[in-house]
Formats: C-alpha cells, structure tokens, sequence
C-alpha cells in the first residue's frame, strides 16, 4: 500500500463569485478551505514563525508584513493545499480562458501590531508589474488563517482598477505607492472592510490595485497566499529575483520545477 496523500478540503467557486472576480479584480469567498485544516496550518505557521522571528526587516515589503516564501515546498499541509486539484479549477474557473495553470509562489505571511516593532500598512500597489510573464492572467489566493477583522489588516480593492492595466511598480522606494503615482486612482470605489474567519479568503487579479492597513489588533494576523499564473505564459527575461538564474528561456513557457501545472482532476 501507498503512503496516504494528504487531501486539502477547498469548496468550489459559485457564479456568482467568478461574475464578482471577473467585474470587479476581486471577490470574497468566504468557507473557502475548511476550518479544521486551517487549523492546524496555523499551528504549524505559529511555529514557523516563532523560529523565524525577527527575520523580516530587508526592504520596503518588509516593512509592510513578513514573509515564510515557498512555504508549500517546505511543509506538506500547505503544500497540498497549494497543489489541491479543486483550488486549481477554482483559478481557472477564475481567470477564464486558461487551460491550465503553473503555481508561482506560495507564502506565509504574518502582520505584526502597530507599533516599534511591528509592521505598517501595506502600501497599494499591483502585483503584475514585477512579473517576468508575457501576460496578466494571475491571480492570488489570500486565505486567513486565523479571524482577521477588518482593523486586523484584511486586504481592501480599488474596484474595477484591473481594467485600467500595468500601473507601474511599487514597493521601490519611499512613497511610490499607486495611489501617489496616479492620484485618479481615488475616484474609483474602494472595497468595503472585511471582517474574514478562518477558512476565508479573497481572491484577487494581479492588475487589482489593493493593500491594506496596519494590524490594530494586539496579535499577529496570519495568512497564507497562493499565486497562479496562465500555464501557457511565456518567459520574459525581466529581471525578477525568483527567476534569475533559473535557465529559462525567453519566449518559453515556464518549464521549470518551480513551477508546476498544478492538475484540476
């Protein structure tokens, strides 16, 4: 007999969740990941990030929260979840027009309280930008480990920015956010707070323009992001730290184990 595969219990996305995230860059999915798996992917963070405390203060993004990057290759629970067959047909339910998709990246990240020591609110920004694909079929999966009320740090969406496309990058240095770049950015309605359980997670574009404030709350807030991109995506060349170095090549899909088609049966 085989060694039992772990099973991640992820539901699938209605239509009413694909409409929102098609319109809008974003949408809530709330139950998403059931709550006793969560559970003990918090247990484990907690752990991680004890370890690792104090690690987190390099650049501008490290101001904003904490990251454990590739989590999923170091930890078999959030990698079977990252990897679980309903969460890839969920993103390409999602994106629409994609065949398949390649995982990018998986993180642990951790918001620490306001203050000294802690972190500050993450700036708005898109995420695309920096990204050495050939097109913007992205997105990124943002589930709470933990309850994370709104004044916790949940992200919050200018709706419908994914429209306008590539808005430049941020997190380069002091006040490059999106909305100091393009101040037209504040007429578009921004998302409601969010008040997210265990289990809940946001899901959105990588043209959304989106961030989040500081941690107000006396404990860390706890999530874990998975990033997926169009399987069919060819490679750049841009400069990107997470694929220097690889030997991709350029006009290539990305045919590199760090960058696994993720199956959807």
């Amino acid at each position: 007999m085989g060694v039992p595969v772990l099973q991640a219990p992820v539901r699938e996305v209605t239509g009413a969740e694909i409409t929102h995230f098609r319109e809008r860059g974003w949408a809530r999915l709330p139950g998403l990941v059931d709550a006793g798996f969560v559970a003990g992917l918090r247990e484990r963070a907690l752990e991680r990030l004890a370890a690792r405390h104090g690690a987190f203060r390099n650049n501008f993004v490290d101001q904003a929260f904490g990251q454990d990057r590739d989590i999923a290759r170091h930890e078999e629970s959030f990698g079977a979840l990252a990897t679980a067959p309903a969460l890839a047909r969920n993103v390409t339910r999602l994106l629409g027009g994609v065949q398949a998709v390649r995982l990018q990246v998986t993180n642990l990240l951790i918001k620490e309280p306001a203050g000294r020591d802690g972190h500050g609110a993450t700036v708005f920004h898109q995420d695309f930008p920096w990204m050495p694909m050939d097109r913007s079929a992205m997105l990124t999966v943002w589930l709470a480990l933990d309850e994370v009320p709104a004044d916790m740090g949940a992200l919050r969406f200018y709706e419908r920015s994914h429209l306008h496309g590539p808005l430049g990058r941020s997190f380069v240095r002091a006040g490059d956010d999106a909305l100091s770049q393009h101040p037209w950015l504040a007429d578009l309605e921004l998302s409601e707070p969010l008040d997210l359980a265990a289990g809940d997670a946001t899901v959105h574009s990588s043209l959304v323009v989106h961030g989040a404030p500081a941690n107000g709350r006396d404990r860390p807030r706890l999530s874990f992001t998975a990033t997926y991109f169009d399987a069919a995506a060819l490679y750049t060349g841009a400069p990107y730290g997470q694929t220097d170095g690889l030997g991709l090549t350029v006009n290539e899909p990305f045919d590199h184990p760090m960058f696994p088609v993720v199956p959807t049966s």
